[in-house]
């Protein structure tokens, strides 16, 4: 059981905040609304990575395809995988971590709330740097990977690769300013009685996601500066002609690149994790093992790393080491599988859109698993390798698993986040035609990368056997991307006039359900006081009491506001945007070295000077009004 303060009364919840306009959104700290404008942003750079990979499906669809050039197949290719994992799938993982991890623990906020805000605004600034050159022929163009020396100026002349070195940097700066918010806010924040144990598992999944980012991105970091020296500067980091170790930089980016896997799929991981129970009608089947396994994945995911690299000639006693980790770390992702299906097995199953999503996952994720595990063996992975069957094994990780899996949290969360239900009509359209595209899509790649045909080329002959393989992934992609509108169009349709939902509209058991929809800007009147895992569900001789109301009932009531509450909450600020702005400028004046070192230097320095300016006063605002 446990003790938590009533929810204030409340009248009708609104999808847009008391404070409207577009300033009130540049200056926000809260952590709600940031998790909306990730949410939102995320949304649009998913719709852009789909738009370039249907286009490069579109070229793969019949032998010798002449839509596009063999230059913009590289750029689109390169900036797909670029956009879904680092301004898709992360930052629509960060839309959650924002808007659930303060209110599943009781906090009011996060720790840090100006840095918070500057983490997303460094992300949206780099996402349009790394994105707008493909409107001048000038993306990125060495694959989402940058395999050095294929990327230093020797093979990359043009400023292509300058705006990926410089964007993932950026974008890093932003991953790393939440993973310290979200670690220091989990650890200090929550309310009492909520140890850790008692933190729901999506809580605990991005408590691992935080630690696997500020360990993983100081590495490619290193690889990054590395690689901007060597074609700003002219070092020798990565010239192999001068001495330069040839797999360093395949060492130090998947260092970064296996963990940056679970960091994709985790969050998704927690948010079944909670849909799951709640349209099982029963708890989480072995929470305990949930945690332990989730852990263990981090842990093991830093040792995995090499088996990108078999096929470098590494030596049997590396290739066998990491063939063993390799399957060892199929044991905690196989007890999530397993427990899940636990969770589900004689429970009362509600198949909501969120909870069809759920299950797609723990279908798909288990096919991309498979593959993977055929993946630790080094004379398999040599003849898979670079071939489209690792790209089917990926897709199957990345959209069966950490999309659906998001897809899910959406459906679920969207009542808490807006006040407002998606609609199930339109939710069941999205799930199906996109389950169905899905594996259309991808499925075939198995049988085409078994028949031999490379990755990363943009022209194929025919009477190779890869011809109706391509045609079905393409009219799969036609597919996926009528089901990704229909969900587009529920988002837009439901958040302006969605039928409205109360607080606890699915009968959930975790604190976030015990507050308004959408929540006040303070979360909770007064901090919760927790004695249970479920603090909603009251375990009385294994009965379920199962806290519902509805809309109707609630609506109508006044909810104080942290005014009249007597609560301090953190001001607006303008300055972690324009703190973000500068650091841009800062970076961006490197992309000038070329043409005039003076006014490359000029660009840098009045970035510097905005940067710091910005900063100083960011510092000596005052956080919250004098108490």
């Amino acid at each position: 059981m446990a003790t938590i303060a009533a929810a204030p009364p409340y009248t009708e919840a609104k999808p847009i905040p008391s404070t409207t306009g577009v300033w009130s959104w540049l200056t926000t700290v809260d952590h709600k609304r940031i998790g909306a404008l990730y949410l939102i942003t995320g949304l649009i750079f998913f719709v852009v990575g789909g738009l370039e990979a249907a286009i490069l499906r579109a070229q793969l669809a019949t032998p010798n395809g002449k839509l596009i050039s063999a230059e913009m197949y590289n750029q689109l290719f390169t900036m797909h995988g670029t956009t879904m994992i680092f301004l898709a799938v992360m930052p629509l993982s960060a839309a959650f971590f924002n808007f659930l991890i303060p209110l599943q623990i009781g906090a009011r906020d996060v720790a840090f709330p100006r840095l918070n805000a500057f983490s997303y605004w460094i992300y949206l600034l780099g996402g349009i740097f790394i994105t707008l050159p493909i409107f001048w022929s000038m993306a990125p163009n060495g694959g989402w990977f940058g395999y050095a020396p294929l990327s230093t100026k020797a093979y990359s002349p043009q400023h292509n690769m300058d705006f990926w070195v410089i964007g993932l940097q950026i974008l890093g700066i932003s991953s790393l300013a939440a993973g310290f918010n979200f670690i220091t806010t989990i650890i200090n924040m929550r309310a009492p009685g909520m140890t850790l144990m008692r933190m729901p598992i999506f809580t605990w999944m991005s408590f691992v996601v935080q630690f696997l980012v500020v360990l993983a991105f100081p590495v490619i970091t290193v690889a990054l500066v590395f690689l901007q020296f060597d074609r700003f500067f002219g070092t020798n980091f990565y010239t192999i002609a001068k001495g330069a170790d040839p797999l360093l930089w395949q060492h130090l980016f998947w260092v970064f690149g296996h963990p940056e896997v679970y960091i994709l799929i985790l969050p998704a991981f927690g948010l079944v994790s909670e849909v799951l129970p709640t349209f099982s009608r029963k708890p989480l089947f072995g929470y305990p093992v949930m945690v332990y396994s989730g852990i263990l994945i981090g842990f093991l995911g830093f040792g995995v790393w090499a088996h990108h690299m078999f096929s470098v000639g590494m030596g049997p006693i590396a290739d066998a080491v990491f063939s063993l980790t390799t399957m060892l770390i199929a044991i905690p992702t196989g007890v999530k599988i397993f427990n899940w299906m636990a969770t589900m097995w004689g429970g009362q199953i509600q198949f909501t859109v969120a909870m069809k999503f759920a299950i797609a996952l723990v279908g798909m994720f288990t096919v991309g698993g498979i593959s993977g595990v055929m993946h630790s063996s080094p004379p398999a992975d040599l003849q898979q390798t670079d071939t489209y069957f690792v790209v089917a094994h990926f897709h199957y990780v990345l959209f069966g698993g950490s999309v659906f899996g998001l897809f899910a949290g959406m459906y679920y969360y969207f009542p808490k986040i807006t006040g407002r239900f998606l609609s199930e009509k339109l939710g069941n359209w999205h799930f199906w035609i996109s389950f169905v595209g899905m594996n259309l899509t991808f499925f075939p790649m198995h049988f085409s990368g078994l028949l031999g045909m490379p990755r990363r080329i943009y022209q194929y002959d025919a009477g190779q056997g890869f011809d109706l393989f391509n045609a079905m992934s393409t009219g799969g992609t036609l597919i996926l991307m009528i089901g990704t509108l229909f969900g587009l169009i529920n988002v837009w349709s439901s958040w302006r006039s969605g039928r409205m939902a109360s607080s606890n509209p699915w009968g959930a058991a975790t604190l976030e359900w015990t507050i308004p929809s959408p929540p006040p800007d303070y979360n909770f009147a007064e901090l919760p006081q927790v004695k249970s895992r479920y603090p909603l569900w009251n375990m009385k001789g294994g009965e379920k009491l199962v806290h519902e109301t509805t809309y109707e009932e609630e609506k109508g009531r006044h909810i104080p506001t942290s005014q009249e509450l007597g609560i301090i909450m953190p001001n607006p600020s303008i300055w972690p945007l324009v703190t973000a702005f500068g650091l841009i400028v800062m970076f961006g004046g490197l992309l000038f070295m070329d043409a005039s070192v003076p006014t490359a230097v000029a660009v840098m320095l009045a970035g510097t000077a905005l940067w710091i300016g910005s900063l100083y006063n960011w510092l000596l605002t005052p956080l919250e009004d004098h108490h």
